[in-house]
């Protein structure tokens, strides 16, 4: 492998200069590998002047438009490190992660810079002149630089290696708020190989249709790069526009989220160049059906922040259609399933799986304590449980983490729980995930009043105000039950488990907050 990200771009644009690596589907904008290059070369430069090292924290709240691949493969030649910042995030949210992950720069569009002015507290590392804002800004930040005109300065820093720090990227964790991943050049070089050498082919075009901030976008980048390829990419995810895209831009690989099968059915279904789609949590039949209609190879895998690429199912295992297993041990993987001390269980029994190889997290940033539970020795533990077959084939069966995932989102129970006993008036809260149809699951908090406190005091509207005010849209709850108490475990932690068997429908004696009424 190269020995960061910067080479090999380097290596791309002296092979294919002129061919376009980058599409924004949204404003038509391209960046040829060469373009790219060069445009990269003068930001790094221009970071470089203003003050950003090797070593150097620099936040990235930006939505999908090229600045931000750009700002990426920037801070990637300097050696610096990106804390990607998810724009739905509220001025707490995005105080958290820049104090948290010690961030000394931050890379903002205009459209979220009011933020800095609302945080809980002021960041003294972050000084006006280290806030670059993209777009309109009030004269007390620096402006986004014109990179058409070159920086007459050099960078005397020695190219990064393998082991350098690029990304802390904050994934929700069942400790309550996020922790900051620490993925170094090699993590990314990795995760952007298995992805572009697993199935033996070129893939001409593939879409990118979710935020930068996440990892998806960025190893596709990666993906790309190696490949030689054209990464399209959409402002967000859209479902009734989705295989409109894939149509148009020719798309031979991409992320097929969930929601496509309930869009109506259309003659034009089969009709595209789609070889192979990851997904991700079909059911065995919606597996099947999302194949005969769309016609193209579906194959599950299984990944995390921390770790990239854990599991994947051959393009060629045709046979395993509808087994819900997401696959072999990827490349530079090896994967065991282990009991509650970490031992190696035999196949078919159920257990935690584990993860080790090269390029996986360095810990969490400024976490010892969960850098301590989060492995058994070089073994990085997801959280999940699975199970194994004779083949070597691995099959999830459940979640250890305490999480909701709505509509692609993971959702740490404890952040939201934290959030909403925040209000005085709520003395304890447990947040559980609802099935839903559209977003897979919606998010529900019972909450209990401090003694004297009637629902009067606190109706949903103000918990949801509140839940607005100090979580990201996402986060939000959608259903309040409000209770006398919550059931208890022997060593007094929620039980959850009750909770959930307690009815058939969760739903039911709770407000709706989007439907704006009692179930």
């Amino acid at each position: 492998m190269p020995p960061n990200l910067y080479t090999l771009l380097k290596q791309a644009a002296a092979e294919v200069p002129k061919k376009t690596v980058l599409h924004f589907i949204e404003n038509g904008e391209t960046l040829t590998y060469a373009g790219l290059l060069t445009k990269v070369e003068r930001l790094a430069t221009w970071l470089y002047a203003v003050g950003v090292r090797k070593g150097s924290h620099v936040g990235v709240m930006l939505p999908n438009i090229s600045a931000f691949p750009l700002s990426w493969l920037a801070i990637a030649r300097l050696g610096a490190v990106m804390i990607p910042v998810n724009t739905r995030y509220t001025a707490r949210e995005l105080h958290y992660v820049l104090d948290d992950g010690d961030a000394d720069f931050l890379i903002i569009h205009a459209d979220f810079a009011d933020l800095i002015g609302t945080m809980p507290a002021p960041l003294p590392r972050v000084k006006d002149d280290h806030v670059v804002v993209i777009g309109d800004t009030n004269g007390r930040h620096r402006v986004w630089p014109d990179l058409n005109a070159p920086v007459d300065i050099t960078i005397v820093d020695p190219e990064p290696s393998h082991e350098d720090l690029l990304n802390i990227q904050y994934t929700s964790g069942t400790t309550g708020f996020p922790k900051g991943c620490m993925l170094t050049q090699l993590y990314w070089l990795t995760i952007g190989k298995v992805n572009a050498a697993r199935d033996g082919r070129q893939y001409r075009h593939i879409l990118s249709a979710t935020p930068f901030f996440y990892m998806d976008p960025q190893w596709q980048l990666m993906m790309a790069i190696y490949q030689r390829s054209t990464l399209h990419v959409a402002k967000q995810q859209s479902a009734s526009r989705f295989m409109g895209w894939i149509r148009k831009y020719e798309i031979e690989f991409c992320l097929m989220p969930n929601v496509i099968l309930k869009q109506p059915q259309s003659p034009l279904d089969g009709d595209n160049k789609l070889i192979r789609a990851n997904v991700y949590g079909f059911t065995a039949a919606e597996h099947t059906t999302l194949e005969d209609r769309f016609d193209f190879f579906a194959r599950e895998a299984f990944g995390m922040t921390e770790i990239g690429s854990a599991t994947f199912m051959p393009i060629e295992e045709t046979g395993m259609l509808g087994s819900a297993s997401c696959g072999l041990a990827s490349p530079f993987r090896e994967c065991r399933v282990v009991d509650e001390n970490g031992n190696p269980l035999p196949d078919g029994e159920i257990g935690e799986l584990v993860v080790r190889g090269q390029g996986i997290l360095k810990g969490y940033y400024r976490k010892p304590e969960a850098n301590a539970a989060a492995f058994y020795g070089d073994w990085f533990r997801t959280g999940d449980l699975f199970r194994r077959d004779e083949k070597g084939f691995y099959y999830i069966v459940g979640r250890v983490k305490d999480m909701i995932r709505r509509a692609g989102e993971n959702i740490a129970a404890r952040e939201v729980e934290a959030v909403v006993c925040g209000l005085p008036q709520i003395a304890e809260a447990a947040a559980v995930p609802v099935p839903d149809d559209v977003r897979g699951e919606e998010v529900k908090i019972y909450v209990v009043a401090q003694p004297g406190v009637s629902q009067d005091d606190v109706p949903p509207e103000k918990i949801v105000d509140y839940c607005v005010a100090n979580l990201a849209t996402f986060k939000v709850p959608r259903y309040i039950e409000y209770r006398e108490d919550l059931p208890k475990t022997p060593s007094e932690k929620v039980a959850k488990h009750v909770l959930k068997a307690e009815k058939t429908d969760l739903r039911v004696g709770s407000w709706d907050r989007v439907e704006q009424r009692w179930h």
